[in-house]
């Protein structure tokens, strides 16, 4: 079982949903500033503690992986894809109207979870980027690490979005994610897709970017 908290714009008619995840070690309540933001925008939002608070330990998720059994990379995908469930459900969103948004690490279950879910309108992902696992050697790894790594990787997925909406925002500067990381990701993805570089070193959301963002929401959502 995980927590989250929503947020519905007061509305006379359905509006669109948005699955905010949050970056590593982010609370649901750490990202309640920008999910008022996106209520601001008309947008209903659930934003959900991830397992682990979106914190991966890949070693031991490769261990559950040799084994067989369901490791956290896998289910913090699944909680992604059960929260738009959950906004589906309530009266007040258009259950055909709902986007992925995640931060960060955030970004990179979003991002699949979109892929995985042909019913999500579009992805952003913010401060994001894959693992770059296209570039490993297979004959230099054991063929279980090479599948396993691969099928965490947004970049494994990020192609088959397409034709819905791919949107990136990101630092030039970003100490946490190099800002090459995600150029990479993104040229990966098909049309239609949109990159926004952001001046300065910033890693999340920042607000300068708040008129492209209710811009290209606009056009996944409307």
């Amino acid at each position: 079982m995980i927590h989250g908290l929503m947020r519905i714009p007061s509305s006379s008619e359905k509006v669109p949903g948005i699955v905010v995840l949050p970056g590593a070690g982010v609370t649901k309540e750490g990202q309640q500033e920008f999910a008022s933001d996106l209520a601001d925008m008309g947008y209903a939002t659930i934003t959900i503690d991830q397992r682990n608070l979106g914190v991966v330990d890949l070693e031991k998720d490769l261990e559950l992986f040799e084994e067989g059994k369901e490791n956290f990379e896998y289910t913090m995908v699944y909680d992604a894809l059960m929260a738009a469930e959950v906004l589906r459900d309530q009266k007040e969103v258009d259950p055909e109207k709902i986007a992925m948004l995640g931060i960060s690490n955030g970004g990179r279950f979003a991002i699949i979870a979109t892929a995985l879910d042909p019913k999500i309108k579009g992805v952003i992902g913010i401060s994001t980027s894959g693992y770059g696992t296209g570039s490993i050697d297979k004959s230099k790894v054991d063929g279980n690490v090479y599948i396993f790594y691969r099928s965490i990787d947004p970049d494994t997925y990020i192609a088959t979005i397409s034709p819905r909406k791919v949107i990136m925002f990101h630092a030039s500067n970003d100490t946490t994610v190099p800002y090459s990381m995600a150029e990479n990701t993104f040229e990966l993805a098909r049309e239609p897709k949109a990159m926004y570089t952001i001046n300065g070193s910033a890693h999340g959301y920042d607000i300068s970017a708040k008129e492209e963002l209710e811009k290209e929401l606009s056009i996944v959502l409307g």
